[in-house]
């Protein structure tokens, strides 16, 4: 800054320091007068806010646990060549389902049929050789009572007679084997169920000793299994829980649950529980359930992730209030009540499951609270409010499922 500027300014704040100092004086003079008009009145008093509030639902509702688990197949076999031999047809298409006792593939059957052919034929000479030894131990017999023949030739035939009689039960049991080689060749599903793709083609060589020909893979999903773990603390809560039910007391052991898949809304599938291991992995602390459930039209594959759910026995007294009405901070789950002199206050809650757009609340509320239903931003703990009263619509009773 130039000298003569830097003077002009010294000379034009001396000339003006008592104006300056003069206005300061009369800024904090008014600023005090206001602070003091301030605190010497109040103004007018601000009307309380007004709130709905209603007292909580009480209502029966069942307990449930929920898990996660997987579907698998009710049965499950991969179909081997038993007998030795080219494979001749498919009779399937792949991935189609199939009935129990359906012809899915064929071996080739010269070989057996031969063999059986062979068997049978033995089976007729053995007769023919057990006829034979008969009549001649007969005729001996009665030549050695007329003293023209000796003991030995007697007991000769005796011991062709018996040789023939045990020929003919191995010539019989030869073709008990070769029918059944034989129908070996015919591979047939075991049961109804969906098969997969045939892992051979016709004209390989399947079944050679040592080793299995894998053919297909054949699964039943009607009814279908889920099979999902419980850890220790809530298997010893349904042991308990079980115990106490009229239904258990009753001799009853069918335990409904129900499972949904990941883009299905709640559980709508519903079967029965009918497996538990019988221990506890110490590893994991968590002991295997399984559930049974009907399958109709096939649409549950195995190996699909299920959400499980397993009701209480029992029905037991809830208080229920609105979803919306429950609030969250630092402090965990709480409620807004107003009390008999319309103020507000916090009060702390454990809330459970949910009826509809109802929660139930566990802990921390009593049937007679006047719970802030409606107005919960303008409502503030401590203050005092005017609270307009409602009765709440209680929710239909849900299907365990639902």
């Amino acid at each position: 800054m130039p000298d003569s500027l830097r003077k002009r300014n010294a000379r034009w704040l001396a000339s003006n320091r008592a104006a300056l100092l003069a206005a300061s004086i009369g800024m904090v003079a008014a600023a005090a007068i206001t602070l003091i008009a301030c605190r010497g009145n109040n103004g007018p008093e601000v009307a309380p806010v007004s709130v709905t509030v209603a007292k909580p639902i009480a209502q029966n509702v069942a307990d449930f646990l929920d898990f996660t688990g997987n579907t698998v197949a009710t049965d499950s076999v991969t179909l081997v060549a038993r007998v030795e031999g080219y494979l001749d047809k498919i009779h399937f298409v792949d991935g189609t389902e199939v009935k129990k006792d359906t012809l899915l593939f064929t071996i080739q059957q010269s070989q057996y049929k031969a063999q059986l052919q062979q068997a049978l034929a033995q089976v007729d000479a053995q007769k023919a050789a057990l006829w034979h030894a008969k009549t001649e131990l007969v005729r001996y017999s009665g030549l050695l009572k007329q003293d023209a023949a000796t003991q030995t030739e007697v007991d000769h035939w005796r011991f062709e007679k018996e040789s023939a009689e045990a020929g003919l039960s191995n010539a019989e049991a030869q073709v008990i084997l070769a029918k059944l080689n034989l129908s070996y060749t015919e591979v047939r599903a075991p049961f109804n169920g969906r098969i997969g793709r045939h892992l051979v083609n016709p004209g390989n060589l399947v079944g050679a000793p040592g080793q299995e020909t894998p053919l297909a893979q054949i699964d039943q999903i009607d009814p279908i299994y889920v099979y999902f773990t419980i850890n220790e603390g809530d298997l010893l809560h349904i042991i308990s829980e079980y115990k106490r039910s009229p239904a258990q007391r009753n001799g009853s052991r069918v335990l409904p649950c129900f499972f949904g898949l990941a883009n299905e809304t709640g559980f709508p599938h519903e079967g029965n529980l009918d497996f538990a291991s019988v221990a506890v992995a110490p590893t994991t602390g968590t002991l295997q359930l399984r559930g049974i459930f009907p399958n109709p039209d096939l649409s549950v594959l195995p190996g699909l992730f299920a959400r499980v759910r397993v009701p209480s026995p029992d029905k037991r007294s809830a208080l229920l209030v609105p979803g919306d009405a429950i609030s969250f901070d630092q402090q965990g789950e709480y409620l807004l009540v107003v009390d008999s002199n319309n103020v507000v206050h916090r009060q702390g809650i454990k809330s459970g499951f949910q009826v509809g757009t109802m929660m139930v609340v566990n802990e921390g509320l009593k049937p007679d609270d006047n719970v802030i239903v409606e107005g919960l931003m303008q409502a503030i703990p401590g203050a005092t409010v005017t609270p307009k009263q409602i009765t709440l619509t209680p929710p239909p009773a849900p299907k365990p499922g639902a």
